[in-house]
């Protein structure tokens, strides 16, 4: 069982920068892949960014070259560095984990204003 917990949401000014870090209680070393997904009021959950295990990234359309997805596997902890944000960044940001099962976190608010 490995449980997440999300950090570094806050209220930010659009074109500023938030970090948001995904703390795992165990070993994400052997999970196959981590990402962060997003939803905002009255939408889908949305992937945002994810990276494998081999280090190897992907990114939706609407970040890409402004978000960048990290993992430290020494420290069990993923990072999303969030640059030039915009208002329609605005959601709940949840780390998720996969491998032969698929672990959320709790979620951490991020607020763009315009």
């Amino acid at each position: 069982q490995v449980q997440l917990a999300e950090s570094g949401g806050g209220l930010v000014q659009a074109g500023g920068s938030l970090r948001l870090s995904c703390a795992a209680s165990g070993s994400i070393f052997s999970m196959n892949r981590m990402g962060w997904y997003r939803q905002a009021p009255g939408k889908q959950r949305e992937l945002v960014a994810s990276i494998t295990s081999g280090g190897s990234t992907s990114y939706a359309d609407s970040v890409k070259g402004r978000f960048t997805i990290s993992r430290d596997n020494a420290k069990n902890t993923v990072y999303l560095q969030m640059n030039s944000l915009k208002p329609e960044d605005t959601a709940v940001y949840y780390c998720n984990a996969l491998s032969v099962r698929t672990f959320w976190g709790q979620g951490t608010q991020v607020t763009v204003s315009s």
